[in-house]
């Protein structure tokens, strides 16, 4: 039997507070008790036979008293004690009195009610002793004409594994049940007898398809699914069939059941590589994606067309898809549209991509109306960054996608904005035609942009790539625009004043010039409100961020009044109106200084800031050839180097992607052997039926697989001594979101264990899902226990408990064994994962709990610490291997993995080699850890002070 099939099919709560009754009590209950208190006296009974107690006297008065009732919840109970009593001598004969119960049982199979047949049918298919199935054979057949859909069904079940089980008890069931097929009409009854002729005698199962083949998709869904698992099986046992069958599959895919569909899509996908059937399979799943409501069945058939696209052959197919598959953005799940813009990026081509950046483009208008869903934000990001891409990769297409994207510089979201500029910054750098339309662009939408951080980042792609002097003289006028009335200070206290008058309709007296300290203009208008208004809403926005005190702002503005000036007198030839200029940038700066050092904004400038100010002064008053150089020309060359450095990783991480892709055979490759395969390779040879089952129940085994060879016996935990009387030892198996433990317990002494309990504690974010059975242990006897353990986070747990249990026969107290702690090990939830370097150091700043672990290590090579740290920890590094290359004696990278529960862990390695200490030093430093939650910076912490010290020279 494969685990898959492996069920258990009793499960009785046991109360554990109760005394358990005696055989008397039960006895007497039995032979005189109504029904009611028969009822309760056979529920004891079976759980004492199932916790290990041997009750014989107790059978023939069940068959005198119990059997003959009518009850149907008696009956029910009957036939799980059944089930379940010895019914052989300890020499192996079958029990005299289970002749009485044959007898009963023939009678319930030709019993009026449907119910009591069909349940006893069922009963009959766990039934292994063939003496006492031999007299039901004539009224088991005779169940599979009964009027009941119910009891045929459960007729075709109790044949199939009589058949298995005992052949010589009915050796023409493939026969009796290949007619009875053809001639039924029930769906469920038809489903079993074909699951039936599938195992059984799988040539008369392919007889009924091939007579039926063309109305297959009239029949019910359940049969569909077992003729679409035939198919499958047959295809792949012999491929000249696939011609036979391919045409039903195809069909299928037409059917009314989403089951079907994706097991029919999947079918014809390993049975034919035809660009039409792949189509048809794609085209399958992207209608299951649409209809589907279920977030994680979009996901998991989103999946599904990821695996096609890896196969090579099918990536030109689906990208004729990429615009159904652009339909699935209509699902609000932030999750499902990430999903589907990577796999649209992936297969996006120079014949689609003009689509794909239109849809991409509407989509970006539209969340601009929608503000109230709260992943509209992310979204909008996800979208820019997929335009971002697609203009790099096809930079035809940046035209069309920077002015609808440039609108969203004045976004109140600063991470949709920061992408934009982001995109705007490298547009344009590489692409010299669209300069003029970025600036003039930019020059428009300068004056909404609300955050400071993109204020910063507009004011030096502005400072950068202004060349013309329109343009320049643009740039002053924006920013003279943004800073308001000049001097700050001076207008500010006015302001100031103007404010405490009281409430007047507002009058506006004659304009006058004024000559300023300095000896510039300034326009004064006698505007006097009616009432005092807040001054942060009349502000213009750069004034607002230097009176808030955030002066790094005014530093980047110093720069690019440099930039501008420098340019603006190399490109005009009036020294007058170069003057003029220059003497006004030095102004601007000037009154920014005279307002950091006031005391009217609320924080001060920092000394950074002046110091960076003060030479913008310097290099404006001297002009220096040397300053406009490196003004003008060092900026941008080191924009452009890192552009390059990181366009070159990106083409290094696709190539790298692609090579893992080209799958090429040689002739002297190894076979690959079903048997010896490891379990995780998702082989066309394997049967993807039970490997979705298997993977359903949770059976999938991650870590063992990472070897062929690997077995069980590597993860089992000793609990406790040899010379312990009870020795335990567990099994732990960590799926996802549960640990199931399998404790082996062997009775090591002489006498029996009664009431044998495994009682379990846990310590973290784990919770123990129920209480494991007391068991009776017989001398030197074993048994298995399972336990099930909830996880809810990712944190490092620990399981510990202890055995207790009666000596038969003993006066004394309950004996206890204390266990051996588990250790749940935080690996089995974390996978490596990436993130951009901004999302990085966002997160780095909001997450609250850090761990700083010491280096403490014997690696004396600074890129083998860090693989080992890698590699330990499962987290992924993020510096570009370029920049970790070479060899100066210090090393700083960025970690981050991702866990299964969703939550994020970031590390920051910075480790050096004390040269002075010679060759052989070992690694020193530190690395620092920061996550949401203090449980998983701790446990990461102490994964990587376990590692540290595990390592070996």
């Amino acid at each position: 039997m494969t685990a898959a099939e492996n069920v258990c099919y009793t499960l009785i709560n046991v109360p554990m507070d109760s005394e358990p009754p005696s055989e008397i009590s039960l006895k007497n209950d039995l032979e005189k008790g109504d029904v009611k208190s028969k009822t309760e006296a056979l529920k004891k009974v079976i759980i004492m036979i199932l916790n290990g107690e041997k009750l014989p006297g107790l059978l023939m008065t069940i068959i005198r008293f119990v059997l003959p009732l009518q009850d149907h919840t008696i009956k029910k109970l009957l036939l799980v004690f059944w089930e379940i009593v010895p019914k052989t001598t300890p020499d192996g004969r079958l029990l005299h009195e289970m002749i009485l119960v044959c007898d009963a049982y023939r009678k319930d199979l030709q019993h009026p009610n449907e119910f009591i047949r069909g349940s006893t049918l069922r009963f009959l298919c766990k039934l292994k002793e063939a003496e006492l199935l031999e007299p039901l054979m004539p009224a088991i057949r005779a169940c599979l004409e009964h009027r009941h859909s119910y009891v045929r069904r459960n007729a075709v079940l109790a044949i199939y594994t009589i058949y298995r089980n005992f052949e010589h008890l009915i050796p023409d069931a493939p026969e009796l049940i290949h007619d009875f097929l053809v001639n039924e009409k029930d769906a469920s009854c038809k489903r079993n007898a074909f699951m039936m002729l599938i195992h059984a005698d799988q040539d008369r199962a392919l007889d009924y398809l091939s007579t039926c083949i063309d109305q297959v998709q009239t029949f019910g869904d359940i049969l569909q699914l077992v003729i679409v698992e035939l198919i499958y099986k047959v295809c792949h046992a012999n491929p000249s069939e696939r011609a036979r069958f391919i045409r039903c599959i195809y069909n299928l895919l037409q059917s009314s059941s989403p089951a079907v569909k994706y097991e029919a899509a999947g079918t014809l996908v390993t049975l034919s590589s035809a660009p039409t059937a792949i189509k048809a399979a794609a085209q399958c799943y992207i209608d299951l994606i649409i209809k589907e409501s279920d977030n994680n069945v979009k996901l998991i058939v989103l999946d599904r067309l990821v695996e096609l696209k890896e196969h090579p052959a099918h990536e030109r197919v689906l990208q004729d898809l990429v615009m159904d598959i652009l339909r699935v953005l209509s699902t609000p799940d932030l999750e499902v549209r990430k999903k589907t813009l990577q796999l649209a990026l992936d297969l996006v081509s120079s014949r689609n991509v003009e689509e794909l950046v239109i849809v991409l483009k509407k989509e970006v208008i539209k969340t601009n109306n929608v503000s109230e869903h709260e992943d509209t934000d992310k979204y909008r990001q996800l979208l820019v960054r997929t335009l971002h891409s697609c203009s790099v990769r096809f930079p035809d297409m940046a035209a069309n996608v920077i002015p609808v994207l440039m609108e969203f510089l004045s976004d109140s979201n600063e991470a949709a904005a920061a992408d934009v500029l982001e995109f705007v910054r490298e547009a344009i750098q590489r692409f010299d035609s669209l300069r003029m339309l970025i600036v003039e662009k930019m020059l428009e939408v300068f004056h909404a942009i609300k955050s400071v951080k993109i204020y910063r980042g507009a004011l030096w792609i502005l400072g950068e790539y202004c060349s013309t002097k329109e343009d320049i003289q643009s740039v002053m006028t924006e920013v003279r625009r943004s800073l308001g009335e000049i001097p700050i200070v001076e207008s500010e206290i006015k302001k100031e004043a103007g404010e405490l008058k009281p409430e007047e309709e507002i009058s506006v007296g004659p304009v006058q010039k004024l000559v300023t300290e300095m000896g510039t203009y300034a326009t004064q208008s006698a505007l006097s409100s009616s009432r005092p208004t807040k001054k942060e809403e009349d502000r213009p926005p750069l004034r607002g961020f230097l009176l808030d005190g955030d002066f790094f702002v005014a530093a980047s503005l110093a720069t690019t009044l440099t930039k501008i000036a420098l340019r603006y007198v190399a490109l005009v030839q009036e020294k007058k109106k170069q003057n003029s200029f220059v003497a006004e940038a030095m102004l601007l700066m000037a009154t920014i200084l005279h307002l950091g050092k006031s005391s009217l904004p609320k924080k001060p400038i920092t000394d950074d800031d002046v110091d960076r100010i003060s030479l913008c002064l310097k290099v404006l008053s001297e002009c220096s050839p040397l300053m406009n150089d490196i003004f003008n020309k060092e900026c941008r060359q080191s924009l452009s180097q890192m552009l390059s450095a990181k366009l070159e990783e990106e083409k290094l991480s696709q190539k790298k992607e692609s090579e893992k892709r080209n799958v090429t055979v040689q002739p002297d490759d190894p076979i690959s052997f079903m048997q010896l395969t490891a379990k995780n390779e998702m082989n066309c040879k394997e049967d993807q039926f039970q490997l979705s089952l298997l993977a359903a129940m949770g059976n999938t085994q991650r870590k063992e697989a990472a070897d062929p060879l690997a077995s069980k016996l590597n993860k089992v935990t000793q609990l406790t001594g040899f010379s312990d009387p009870v020795y335990a030892e567990a099994y732990v198996h960590v799926n996802q979101y549960d640990i199931v433990l399998d404790v082996l317990v062997v009775n090591q002494t002489s006498d029996t264990l009664q009431n044998c309990t495994l009682e379990l504690a846990t310590l973290g974010d784990l919770k123990l899902v129920e209480k494991p059975s007391p068991l009776t242990l017989a001398p030197h006897d074993f048994a298995n226990i399972k336990a099930n353990v909830k996880v809810a986070s990712t944190e490092n747990g620990i399981i510990f408990g202890n055995i207790v249990y009666d000596v038969s026969g003993a006066a004394s107290d309950r004996n206890c064994v204390v266990l051996s702690d588990i250790h749940i090990d935080i690996m089995d939830y974390i996978q490596p994962a990436t993130c951009t370097d901004a999302e990085f150091r966002q997160m780095w700043a909001e997450f609250e709990w850090e761990n700083k672990v010491t280096v403490n290590t014997n690696m004396t090579d600074l890129n083998d610490y860090l693989q080992h740290i890698l590699k330990s920890t499962n987290m992924k590094c993020l510096t570009p291997e370029k920049a970790l290359s070479g060899y100066c004696g210090f090393m700083a990278a960025n970690l981050y993995a991702r866990s299964i529960f969703g939550e994020d862990a970031l590390a920051n390695v910075s480790i050096e080699k004390p040269v002075h200490q010679g060759p052989d030093a070992a690694v020193t430093g530190h690395i620092r850890i920061r996550a949401k939650s203090q449980g998983m910076a701790l446990s990461l912490g102490d994964k990587i002070n376990l590692s540290q010290k595990k390592t070996s020279l």
